[in-house]
């Protein structure tokens, strides 16, 4: 009955409103506050309403195919893998015919977080979504409050002006429908999973570079117009193939830096598109394994080690 007098009504309980955000460390310094995320704990009959509305959005993007190709987060039948797989295939044929490319990693200043409430519900409108169910969504995003969570302590309720909650069922899906026409006018391949952007152009001359530098600074005018910003220190640049010019780009006034290694979507890019690297780690990660399994289990026999193996160990070399 509550659900059914939210939908008829066109509005969320302002408890369903209210989420406990805990951090989930990534990388770097464990004393800097931004190399957290931040994930939104709500209400479970919220997220059940969520799931409907979603699951409605869904549908109507996959009917009318509004989803650019290049997205592969939170898609049906598409993962990490099948972008790593794509991407890197494309790469490898081209530098086996002996071309050079660049491929510029980007990266969204607090993506989630920064959404702008009013010109994603713009967005929402312009993919046909309206009537009852963007009321909804509109209702659903104002007004939240959120409070952070760290061993048992709570600090003061803040109220949540701007952002899609991470930990959230909807919002993925409304974050991917945002950024859906980020590369429309771009020249170069781009590749997307959820925030995670990465473009790719074939570089044989300055000409060529000059036409990757064109299309970054597209972006940026695109990400100034909907106001979510690069973070320009984090964007990086891999020259691949022998005869690359390695071309110095720029963002917003800002040079980017090149890297030789990059960790794309947890596997190790290399400019040299070997695997050595990646592999070197995974095997460090299951003799790990294979050592606390030794030293934690004093019990040898193989309906007791082969199930460990199974979980523990095979994942990493997976």
């Amino acid at each position: 009955m509550v659900c059914n007098l939210s939908f008829k009504s066109a509005t969320v309980p302002s408890d369903w409103k209210i989420a406990n955000v805990t951090s989930i460390f990534k990388k770097g310094s464990r004393g800097d506050p931004g190399n957290y995320r931040l994930v939104s704990l709500t209400s479970v009959p919220g997220k059940l309403v969520e799931t409907t509305v979603k699951n409605k959005i869904v549908r109507h993007i996959e009917e009318h195919k509004l989803l650019y190709k290049s997205q592969h987060g939170f898609c049906k039948g598409r993962s990490c893998l099948t972008i790593l797989l794509e991407f890197f295939e494309g790469v490898n044929k081209h530098v086996d015919k002996g071309d050079s490319g660049d491929i510029v990693y980007l990266d969204f200043q607090k993506a989630f977080d920064k959404v702008p409430h009013q010109r994603l519900l713009c967005k929402l409108s312009c993919h046909g979504i309206r009537v009852k169910i963007l009321s909804w969504t509109e209702n659903w995003l104002k007004d939240r409050e959120q409070r952070v969570g760290i061993n048992g302590k709570f600090s003061e309720r803040g109220g949540v002006t701007s952002g899609v909650p991470q930990g959230s069922v909807l919002g993925p899906i409304l974050f991917n429908l945002l950024i859906n026409d980020l590369e429309k006018g771009v020249n170069s391949e781009v590749a997307k999973f959820a925030d995670d952007t990465k473009l790719l152009k074939i570089v044989k001359t300055k000409a060529d570079c000059e036409e990757l530098q064109k299309d970054l600074t597209k972006l940026s005018d695109w990400a100034t117009k909907w106001q979510m910003k690069f973070n320009v220190d984090k964007c990086k640049v891999m020259h691949i193939g022998k005869n690359n010019p390695n071309y110095t780009y720029n963002m917003i006034g800002a040079n980017l830096a090149t890297t030789n290694q990059e960790k794309d979507l947890g596997v190790i890019a290399d400019s040299s598109l070997k695997t050595s690297t990646q592999c070197a780690v995974a095997v460090k990660k299951a003799n790990r394994m294979l050592g606390i399994i030794k030293k934690g289990i004093e019990n040898k026999m193989e309906n007791i080690l082969l199930p460990l193996y199974k979980s523990m160990v095979h994942p990493h070399l997976e």
